[in-house]
């Protein structure tokens, strides 16, 4: 099978396209031929040696939607071959044409959703709901601002946030951008360059704040974010590329908490309940995974630049 190899850490060209043996499932075990695999930035800073160090050679991505190729004795999913599924994780690599799978990590893709579609779900979707339900605790009626809503996991945590009765508020950077979040269904869209949009949250929440914070980018917004918070009010961090000083003081005011997050820290039974989930949202249409572009596999390079491009919104995706 074709698959993306790494053999060392650094920037997009140490990934090449590379001839490797199929794929077998063993005990408990799925094999799924791969139709799209989903590009996520955190792909990219794995394959850069900034997120933990993983055996070498190897093929990144964990996200990719396909057809069931064959099942491992002892399989108990309902899942069988021939399926069109999603997947979640894979222990071999999405990049590729085949992706080796355990059980816990297949989900069906009804028949309405692409492939493309498929694979743009696993670690966005996946980590908006463990960051508005897990941790943050959101409730109907609260108001959530995402800041930084254009990406897979803004848009996401916006289609999320509205099916389960928030009100959302969401930001962009490109007038494309924030046409697409407006489109996704948050009820207010704001440009973060805006001098002004800090005083637009205030004004939409009638000087109460927002409930909760959805942090894509901590290291420039956190210090704000505090700010713009309710009484009681919880920011999630999702992402973040280095530090920043804030003034706890704006916390403690608010009895205000900062949460982390990770989606590696979820365990079995937060990520079963995620999927279900997840999957009656696609089953019922309130989620629909945005594609900005598909590429070849070939062209990972380039969609791992892309990936991390300012203004980028929507999904991209990689078509074996």
């Amino acid at each position: 099978m074709k698959a993306i190899r790494v053999h060392q850490f650094g920037e997009p060209e140490v990934m090449q396209l590379e001839d490797v043996a199929d794929v077998r499932p063993s005990a408990h075990q799925i094999v799924v031929r791969v139709h799209a695999a989903g590009v996520n930035p955190v792909d990219t800073y794995i394959r850069s040696g900034m997120y933990g160090q993983r055996p070498l050679p190897y093929t990144p991505g964990s996200d990719a939607a396909g057809i069931v190729e064959s099942r491992g004795e002892g399989v108990t999913k309902n899942i069988k071959m021939g399926d069109r599924v999603y997947i979640s994780g894979t222990a071999s690599g999405a990049y590729a044409e085949l992706a080796l799978c355990e059980e816990s990590q297949v989900h069906p893709l009804p028949e309405h959703v692409s492939f493309a579609q498929g694979a743009s779900v696993g670690v966005p979707y996946a980590t908006a709901y463990r960051a508005l339900f897990h941790r943050a605790q959101a409730q109907a009626g609260e108001t959530v601002l995402v800041h930084g809503a254009t990406g897979g996991v803004g848009l996401a945590a916006v289609q999320i946030a509205r099916g389960a009765g928030l009100i959302v508020i969401g930001t962009g950077g490109t007038e494309a951008g924030r046409n697409t979040v407006k489109e996704q269904g948050a009820q207010h869209v704001l440009d973060h360059r805006a001098p002004d949009y800090l005083q637009r949250i205030a004004e939409i929440t009638k000087g109460e704040g927002v409930n909760v914070i959805l942090e894509m980018l901590a290291n420039m917004n956190l210090g704000n974010d505090l700010t713009l918070l309710s009484r009681k009010g919880r920011v999630v961090v999702i992402g973040s590329r280095g530090r920043v000083e804030i003034d706890p003081r704006d916390a403690m005011g608010r009895d205000a908490n900062v949460l982390g997050m990770s989606l590696f820290n979820a365990d079995e039974d937060e990520l079963s309940s995620i999927h279900h989930a997840i999957v009656a949202g696609l089953e019922n249409e309130t989620l629909r995974p945005v594609i900005n572009r598909e590429m070849p596999l070939a062209d990972a390079q380039h969609a791992h630049r892309a990936v991390l491009e300012a203004g980028a919104h929507g999904k991209i995706v990689l078509i074996p």
